[in-house]
């Protein structure tokens, strides 16, 4: 895919524009969102420091021997955090497809906090479940926390600009966000030093599940696909300083599917045991508060254009989209 298939979207000039300039980047991100379900945002004021450090931080984690690192094991199967080694996970299970496991390892963590007003034993037990943190390298949490609200804080600002792109009021999700039970990612796809089995990818062909998705990808990276709505797959090319956002299954139904929560999958190096092969990404996942009611915005049912979807419960849907993939 060319680069510019993926727009790239100014979030400083958004946010700091006159009423034409908010009115047409909006439009732009209204059309990036119904037709590919991707875009890029650039100058998004995010620090550099507290990327590159978690950069770094990851790396290291995961150059950590495997023995080192197993410490930090997800518990049990079902457990939403912690370290998931190679091959443990099948994405493309949450579409219903059977294929062998991703030719990935995984360091998952949930919400920093757990506000006062959460009650609900499920929630306490999934989204707000302890994160088994790792003590290698010692500064592992402190990158993790300082990334995590940096990503927080992000995903508000560019739900803000996607409720401008929908014609609703600049604030009209700050509410289902105000404690959103989102999840972050650091992900390390390893030289590959056997054949792929049939069918085996680094990531099968899957859907987000939330709202939206902040990816950081390597810069020089390749092998993020989309498909595109003749079924053809296209490259994503990271784009310099920019972050990669795709939209989530919940995103589509809130939308009564305006915009589209895209299949994606992360393909294998073109050429077999090239030791120079890894990759490494950090995505943040970002979704609505545990008991949000995601039910169709206004501005996208009419008397011509029915509600398509029922509403659901925010948490209780991303438990059982994380499920399937177990």
């Amino acid at each position: 895919m060319a680069i510019n298939a993926v727009p790239v979207i100014d979030l400083a000039a958004f946010e700091q524009g006159d009423s034409t300039t908010r009115v047409e980047i909006a439009r732009l991100t209204d059309e990036a969102c119904r037709h590919t379900g991707f875009l890029a945002i650039s100058q998004h004021g995010v620090n550099q420091n507290v990327i590159d450090t978690m950069w770094n931080t990851m790396q290291e984690f995961f150059d950590l021997h495997i023995s080192v690192k197993q410490q930090f094991n997800v518990p049990y199967p079902g457990y939403p955090y912690g370290y998931m080694g190679n091959e443990k996970e099948t994405l493309a299970a949450s579409r219903g497809n059977e294929t062998p496991p991703d030719l990935k390892e995984t360091f998952n963590g949930g919400p920093i906090n757990i506000p006062q007003h959460i009650s609900d034993p499920e929630a306490l037990a999934f989204c707000y479940a302890q994160t088994p943190w790792p003590t290698q390298p010692a500064m592992f949490t402190q990158a993790w926390n300082s990334y995590y609200n940096a990503m927080e804080n992000l995903a508000l600002r560019i739900m803000r600009l996607f409720a401008e792109a929908l014609s609703l009021d600049t604030h009209y999700f700050d509410e289902y966000i105000s404690s959103p039970i989102s999840a972050l990612r650091a992900l390390n796809y390893p030289p590959q030093q056997h054949t792929p089995q049939p069918g085996q990818l680094r990531a099968g062909a899957h859907s987000d599940y939330g709202s939206l998705t902040i990816l950081l990808p390597q810069h020089d990276s390749r092998g993020l696909e989309i498909q595109s709505l003749d079924g053809s797959w296209q490259e994503v090319i990271p784009v310099p300083g920019a972050f990669i956002i795709n939209l989530g299954d919940l995103m589509e139904r809130w939308t009564n599917n305006r915009w589209r929560s895209t299949m994606h999958r992360v393909v294998n190096p073109e050429r077999a045991h090239d030791p120079l092969s890894r990759r490494q990404s950090i995505a943040y996942f970002h979704q609505p508060n545990w008991d949000a009611n995601v039910s169709t915005i206004p501005t996208c049912a009419d008397a011509s254009t029915s509600s398509q979807y029922e509403p659901v419960l925010s948490g209780p849907y991303l438990m059982s989209k994380f499920n399937s993939t177990i």
